[in-house]
C-alpha cells in the first residue's frame, strides 16, 4: 500500500502548480537540485572536510576540482566521491561571491549564523544588528533564541523611508562596544550602504582597541548578488557574509557562509583574529555547532551554484528586480500604501492597515483562497499584536522563475486589489464572500497554469 505521505506530496503538487507564490523567501529550483536531493548521498556519513589545499578560484578549474584526489579530514572511509561534490560546491560558492573560502555544510541560514556568533564571540559579548521591530531576522537577537541567551544583541533601527538609520548604528557602534556589527534583514526593501558600514567599524575599532567582525547575513538577496544586481558586501570590507541557498539562490534549502581571510587545516584551532576566520568558523560549523553534514543537500547546493554560474541566471536575477519594481508600481497606483514607498530588491513591504483599514493576516488568508501566496508581517515599528500584524510581505523570485513579466504583474495587483475590497466588505466573515473569491482563485488558476514550474 502507497503510503499517505505520497499522496500529500501529490496534492502539494498541484497546489504550487495551480497558484502563485509571492512569499520572497521561497522559490522553485530546477529537476537537477531535486535530483541531487533524493540522491544515495543521503546514505552516507561525512563528518569533517575535504582538503581545499593548492586549490582557489584563481589557480584551478572545475575540472582539476573533480579531477584531484586530496587527503581529507574526515571520520568516516569511503568519502573519494562526496570529497568531490563537496569540494566543488566550495569552489562554486567562493567563485559567485568573489570569497577566499566558503563553508557549505550548514544545514540552515539560523545555524549558519549560530556558528559564525560561536566562532568570533564570547559569552556575554555584543552583536549590533537591525532590530527585529525594524525589520531584522529572529537570529539577530530575538529573545527566544538560544543565541539571545548566551550573546548580547543591540539593535538599530531604519528612517522614515525604510532604509537603515546609519546615525543610529554609528552612536550603538560607539557605545555598546560591538564584537560583530551585522547587516541582515528579513523585511528591508533597500540597498545597504557597505561602504559606511565599514566606515563605522573602523571608527569603533579605534576607540575600542580591538577587531570588530562586519557580518552581513545576506539570505534574501543573495541570488541578486550572485546575478550582479545587488552590491556584494565582501567587496566592501565584510568578513563574512552568511545566506541560505533557497530564496533567491534558487537552491534547496539549507545554510552557506563565506568568509574573507586566510584558510588552514581545521584540525588546529588558529589565533582568534579576523584573518583567521575562515578556519575560526569551519571549526565552528563541525564540530563545533552541527555534526554529520547533508551530502545529498550538498551535492543539490553544488548544482544550483553552477545554475547561478551561467549567464542567464543573470538575466533572471535582472528580472526579479524589474518585476518586483513593476508589482510595487502598479499596487501604489491601486491604493496600496508600500513601506519605504516602493522597492529596490525583491521584497516588498505593505501596509494594509493604512491602506484598507483591516490587518495582514485576514489578508493573508483571504489571498490564500484564491491561489495567492504571501505572509502577514509586522511593519517597522508595528503597535499591532504578532498575529494579527499590520502588513504583508511579498516579494517576485518564484513568479519570475515561472518566466512572468510585466502583463502578469499588472494582473496580480488587480487581484490584489479586488481581494482587498472584498475583505472591507466581508471583514473577519471571508466564507460570505466565497462566491467571489472563488471567481478570482479561477482567473489565477488559469493564469498560472500557463507558466508551468519547471520542475514539476
Amino acid at each position: 500500500m502507497k503510503d499517505f505521505v505520497f499522496d500529500l506530496i501529490e496534492q502539494e503538487k498541484v497546489r504550487q502548480k495551480e497558484g502563485l507564490e509571492l512569499i520572497p523567501s521561497e522559490n522553485y529550483v530546477s529537476s537537477g537540485v531535486l535530483e541531487a536531493m533524493g540522491s544515495v548521498l543521503t546514505n552516507k556519513y561525512s563528518e569533517g572536510y575535504p582538503d581545499f589545499s593548492g586549490l582557489s578560484i584563481e589557480s584551478s578549474s572545475e575540472k582539476q576540482i573533480f579531477d584531484t584526489v586530496l587527503p581529507n579530514y574526515r571520520y568516516y572511509g569511503g568519502q573519494v566521491n562526496v570529497d568531490r561534490i563537496e569540494r566543488l560546491a566550495i569552489f562554486r560558492a567562493m567563485k559567485l561571491f568573489h570569497a577566499d573560502h566558503s563553508n557549505v555544510q550548514p544545514h540552515s541560514g539560523a545555524n549558519a549564523n549560530n556558528a559564525v556568533y560561536f566562532a568570533w564571540l564570547e559569552p556575554g559579548d555584543t552583536v549590533l544588528g537591525m532590530s527585529l521591530p525594524a525589520g531584522g531576522h529572529l537570529t539577530h537577537g530575538a529573545p527566544v533564541t538560544m543565541s539571545a541567551h548566551i550573546y548580547n544583541f543591540e539593535g538599530y533601527g531604519v528612517d522614515e523611508d525604510g532604509d537603515i538609520d546609519y546615525e543610529d548604528l554609528r552612536k550603538k557602534a560607539l557605545e555598546v562596544n560591538p564584537k560583530i556589527i551585522l547587516v541582515g534583514y528579513s523585511a528591508f526593501m533597500k540597498i545597504p550602504d557597505f561602504k559606511r558600514v565599514d566606515e563605522i567599524r573602523d571608527e569603533a575599532e579605534k576607540k575600542y582597541g580591538h577587531e570588530i567582525l562586519l557580518m552581513a547575513d545576506m539570505a534574501h538577496v543573495a541570488g541578486l548578488i550572485a546575478g550582479g544586481v545587488h552590491p556584494n558586501p565582501l567587496d566592501y570590507g565584510f568578513n563574512v557574509m552568511t545566506t541560505t541557498t533557497h530564496k533567491t539562490l534558487r537552491g534547496p534549502r539549507g545554510g552557506l557562509i563565506m568568509t574573507m581571510g586566510k584558510v588552514s587545516s581545521p584540525l588546529k584551532k588558529p589565533e582568534k583574529t579576523l584573518e583567521n576566520i575562515p578556519t575560526l568558523i569551519d571549526r565552528a560549523v563541525f564540530p563545533g555547532t552541527q555534526g554529520g553534514p547533508l551530502e545529498h543537500v550538498i551535492a543539490a547546493k553544488a548544482v544550483a551554484f553552477g545554475e547561478a554560474l551561467k549567464p542567464e541566471f543573470k538575466e533572471y536575477a535582472a528580472k526579479i528586480v524589474e518585476n518586483a519594481k513593476t508589482l510595487a508600481k502598479e499596487l501604489k497606483n491601486r491604493g496600496f500604501i508600500l513601506q519605504g514607498g516602493g522597492t529596490e530588491n525583491h521584497l516588498l513591504l505593505l501596509n494594509i492597515k493604512k491602506s484598507f483599514g483591516f490587518d495582514g493576516k485576514i489578508y493573508e488568508k483571504a489571498l490564500d483562497m484564491v491561489g495567492l501566496t504571501l505572509n502577514a508581517n509586522a511593519l517597522p515599528n508595528d503597535k499591532a499584536a504578532a498575529f494579527r500584524p499590520s502588513g504583508v510581505r511579498l516579494g517576485t523570485p518564484a513568479i519570475t522563475t515561472r518566466g512572468m513579466g510585466a502583463p502578469e504583474m499588472k494582473k496580480i495587483a488587480g487581484w490584489m486589489d479586488d481581494v482587498a475590497r472584498i475583505c472591507q466588505e466581508a471583514g473577519e466573515n471571508l466564507d460570505d464572500k466565497k462566491a467571489e473569491l472563488d471567481k478570482i482563485h479561477a482567473e489565477v488558476k488559469k493564469m498560472a497554469l500557463k507558466f508551468p514550474v519547471p520542475s514539476i
